[in-house]
């Protein structure tokens, strides 16, 4: 990791072959937004004593004793070294042109076939139920217009008996139910 982000990429960045592209001038925000970055990256780098007051724990870690900055200067150094001596020598790994995927490749580029295909599913279920209340909802009322509407079998002149009948029925009904509740 060190000989790639450390060594690798800023040698490339300043003398590898030019691309020849001319990018514009970055945003004021966003050069607002990097500018502070690269404060807070050497402020707690220099000063990591008030970044440690706010953890939760006590933190026994001392970054600048001897031992670490000498061990992470030998890192350093024998990667510097090696990559030097591999680039000299012609048998360094050659630029590769690639599309290197992050994770910032689920919501560019997942996320969006997910959402779409999550939309069709969604959207054909919605229609499928739309559809269904809609045919439900003719076919009652059809059902009730074939029966009460202006030809409808409740539109019929009734005789005399048969309403007498249905009046005896209902008063029959209501009885029973009176009696036993």
């Amino acid at each position: 990791m060190l000989s790639h982000s450390g060594i690798k990429i800023p040698f490339f960045a300043f003398f590898a072959h030019d691309s020849g592209k001319r990018p514009a001038e970055a945003p004021r925000n966003m050069l607002l937004a990097m500018g502070i970055t690269a404060f807070l990256c050497i402020a707690i780098g220099v000063f990591p004593e008030p970044l440690y007051a706010i953890l939760p724990y006590d933190v026994v870690y001392h970054p600048y004793s001897m031992g670490h900055v000498v061990g992470q200067l030998q890192l350093l150094f024998f990667a510097l070294l090696a990559f030097g001596v591999l680039f000299r020598m012609g048998i360094h790994p050659p630029e590769m042109r690639a599309i290197n995927l992050d994770f910032d490749w689920t919501y560019r580029k997942a996320g969006p076939a997910v959402i779409y295909w999550f939309t069709a599913v969604i959207s054909a279920i919605y229609n499928w139920l739309v559809s269904l209340a809609v045919g439900t909802v003719t076919r009652t009322i059809n059902k009730f217009y074939n029966s009460h509407g202006p030809e409808g079998r409740m539109a019929r002149n009734w005789p005399t008996g048969a309403m007498v009948l249905a009046i005896a029925f209902m008063l029959g009904a209501t009885l029973l139910v009176n009696l036993f509740i």
